[in-house]
């Protein structure tokens, strides 16, 4: 008995391989954030480095995903942060 699938995933995985643009020699390839360390300026590319990553929300969504969140869950959180801003809205505008 001849195992075909064996067969498949070894053509699959040979045209995958000659597709695959990490097998080129076109030099190391850097994926994500990068911060340059200039004039041996460790503190100041920390800095710059925190400062990118805060932006892009890497953090907050690595602690979103530390657990899984129902998505009744989510729904409900965000309904109530509404309700948070729309009644600090409202005490804002008695103020004025």
């Amino acid at each position: 008995m001849k195992n075909n699938k064996r067969n498949y995933s070894n053509n699959y995985n040979s045209d995958y391989r000659r597709n695959d643009s990490r097998n080129r020699n076109e030099g190391p390839r850097i994926s994500g954030i990068a911060v340059e360390v200039k004039n041996g300026q460790f503190e100041r590319a920390m800095r710059k480095f925190k400062k990118k990553v805060t932006e892009a929300g890497i953090l907050q969504e690595v602690k979103e995903r530390r657990f899984f969140v129902k998505p009744s869950e989510v729904k409900r959180k965000a309904r109530d942060a509404g309700k948070k801003r729309w009644k600090r809205k409202q005490k804002m505008s008695e103020w004025d």
